[in-house]
């Protein structure tokens, strides 16, 4: 099982300096790659301080001058906010410029609050049918003259400009998580990512039931890599531990509200959750995070992993966003990469 980082720059405070927030981002890549992890991954996200990222590509063409070795992944773009022609020539140039480090992940999205501002009046179902629309043509413009006549987009005989390093175009991967997007992802020759968010190990082990059941439908398809996407904390004490699952429940409590979209938000900054509001949620707590979440001290984070090896996934993708200080972030990883990773060497 390859590991990898999934990180963005986080902001929930407007005391929190942008340019800083972006140099600790940077640094974070800069210690997965001399720790030899696998990959970095960022997403897309729009007018949200929580997870600022307007264009991944941009954050990862700037990673791979400060970076060798590290694959370097959309995690994910969303797929209703971009036009294929589009699409397929900034990911080819944005692979030309890495040297062929892109890994190109897909989403419908997840936010409503991002919906209304770039897509008013869509919901989730046509953000999917959106993305089912248009992998195959980012697919078919790698390839070159490719014409399409869609529900969403159509337009005549249109090569990919540039055309990408990689033979046949970076990897796709499609963020799954119901049966239907498995099955698509399997049947278009299209990598899995899977986060089950807070739901803990019966979810994980749910989506790869899914996953295996959709390469069991399309035999004819290579199978795809599956990975995991999980919020880790590698703690250095039983003490620490308990701190860092209060501070990824305040991180949930925070990405419960921007999902939910009913709180105020000013300056991209959602009203501040006050410590009974966040006691009080119905089924986040840090007692919840510890059991559903990777947090613990390194022997017991390797234990869990090496579970989630043995269900079959290919990658697990430490998720740093976490609400906790640029220094706790920098010692879990380095914790991870020290004291878990040699264990699956």
């Amino acid at each position: 099982m390859k590991f990898s980082l999934f990180a963005h720059m986080e902001r929930i405070s407007p005391d929190e300096d942008q340019k800083q927030l972006y140099d600790e981002f940077i640094e974070l890549c800069k210690i997965a790659d001399e720790g030899g992890m696998h990959a970095v991954w960022t997403g897309e996200h729009h007018g949200m301080n929580f997870t600022i990222s307007p264009n991944p590509m941009l954050n990862l063409i700037d990673v791979a001058r400060h970076t060798k070795n590290v694959r370097l992944g959309t995690g994910t773009v969303i797929a209703p906010f971009w036009h294929p022609i589009r699409l397929a020539g900034e990911a080819a140039m944005t692979d030309i410029i890495t040297d062929g480090r892109l890994d190109l992940g897909i989403a419908r999205g997840a936010y409503s609050y991002e919906y209304e501002r770039m897509m008013p009046g869509m919901d989730a179902w046509e953000a999917g049918q959106r993305m089912r629309e248009l992998i195959p043509a980012i697919q078919g413009l790698w390839k070159g003259d490719y014409a399409q006549e869609g529900e969403f987009h159509s337009f005549p005989q249109t090569s990919s400009s540039p055309m990408p390093t990689q033979k046949n175009g970076p990897p796709i991967w499609v963020a799954a998580r119901d049966p239907n997007s498995h099955e698509f992802a399997v049947s278009n020759g299209c990598n899995v990512q899977v986060t089950p968010l807070w739901q803990g190990d019966a979810e994980i082990e749910s989506l790869m039931v899914k996953f295996n059941d959709a390469c069991a439908k399309f035999p004819e398809q290579p199978r795809p890599k599956i990975m995991l996407l999980l919020h880790t904390y590698v703690a250095d004490s039983p003490e620490d531990v308990k701190l860092g699952a209060k501070e990824l429940n305040r991180f949930y409590n925070y990405f419960g509200a921007w999902f939910k979209n009913e709180r105020p938000v000013e300056q991209g900054l959602i009203k501040t959750l006050s410590d009974e509001e966040i006691a009080g949620h119905p089924f986040y707590s840090p007692e919840a995070m510890e059991r559903d979440l990777v947090i613990g001290e390194p022997a017991a984070v390797i234990e869990r992993l090496k579970k989630y090896e043995a269900l079959g996934y290919d990658e697990f993708s430490f998720w740093i966003d976490s609400s906790m200080c640029f220094e706790r972030k920098k010692a879990s990883l380095e914790r991870f990469i020290n004291n878990v990773m040699p264990a699956f060497q």
